[in-house]
């Protein structure tokens, strides 16, 4: 918790742990609306259940209406597309399938990686519109987690809560106007603390290359040029105003260089490299352990 006295509400939601704490406990009916807003989005963007929008996509090419979330979404993924120079990729999810990590968590690999397609070979995403050309697998989880934190506070600010903190599994939203301390978890040791950021109102989101492992050196954060899991950077954080922002931009820290980041986006960001050194902004709200 991450004041003392403030009451939490925990659920599960798209695959993750979820804790949002507020001064005074949330009435039931405003439980229930932050329940189906996770609902909702978990039926548009999960790439993970049959009758999701982003499944149907990845059966047929065709057109699909999306909500009005796709239209900041889409655009974010095309500046960092374009940054990585295709490395960051709403079109990886069938080479995160190829490889294992599928809707049946089967984590056996089909076969060595496999690049995912060129954006423009096979998508156009204007607004909340997708056209796709030809069936493809979408996954948006290296901003949607962050997006769908910001949805769920602009419920709370709605519901006239605006002083919250939301807790996804790590990624965290603080909108009060006191810091809230928090450990930079080890990439090798999840006991223990590589620094510690003293988080003020915005959104520190981290990833990391022992999340979400399997196999033989098998993690989540592939490079879609190439299909295989990236090698150099081990662990990443980002703080931005808002959680989508520092979602992605912690995984296209694993792309693109954090100075090259800062100079399109308001934000802050530290990456640890594999062999072991690390970088950060200068305005990094953070001090690393020695």
């Amino acid at each position: 918790m991450p004041h003392p006295g403030w009451t939490d509400f925990s659920f599960d939601g798209i695959g993750t742990r979820w804790e949002i704490s507020t001064p005074a406990p949330l009435s039931g009916a405003l439980k229930r609306r932050l329940l189906d807003t996770v609902a909702g989005y978990d039926a548009v963007w999960s790439r993970f259940r049959p009758d999701s929008v982003i499944a149907a996509a990845a059966r047929q090419a065709g057109r699909y209406e999306l909500p009005p979330e796709a239209d900041p979404l889409g655009r974010l993924y095309d500046t960092l597309y374009r940054l990585s120079g295709g490395s960051m990729t709403p079109l990886i999810g069938g080479s995160l399938e190829h490889l294992g990590y599928d809707a049946a968590y089967s984590l056996r690999p089909a076969g060595p990686p496999q690049p995912a397609p060129p954006w423009d070979d096979v998508l156009e995403w204007q607004g909340n519109v997708l056209a796709t050309r030809a069936p493809v697998v979408l996954d948006v989880g290296a901003a949607g987690k962050g997006q769908l934190a910001d949805l769920l506070s602009g419920v709370l600010r709605d519901g006239g809560v605006g002083e919250h903190f939301i807790d996804a599994s790590g990624d965290l939203l603080n909108t009060g106007p006191v810091p809230v301390d928090v450990g930079l978890e080890h990439p090798y040791d999840p006991s223990r603390a590589i620094g510690i950021v003293s988080l003020g109102a915005g959104a520190l989101c981290a990833s990391a290359a022992n999340r979400r492992a399997w196999g033989d050196g098998l993690h989540h954060v592939l490079d879609g040029t190439t299909g295989a899991p990236v090698r150099t950077v081990v662990a990443s954080w980002a703080l931005a105003g808002t959680a989508m922002v520092a979602d992605a931009l912690a995984t296209a820290l694993f792309f693109v260089d954090g100075s090259r980041l800062a100079a399109e986006f308001d934000c802050s960001w530290l990456t640890v490299y594999s062999d072991g050194h690390a970088e950060y902004s200068a305005g990094f709200e953070g001090v690393l352990f020695p």
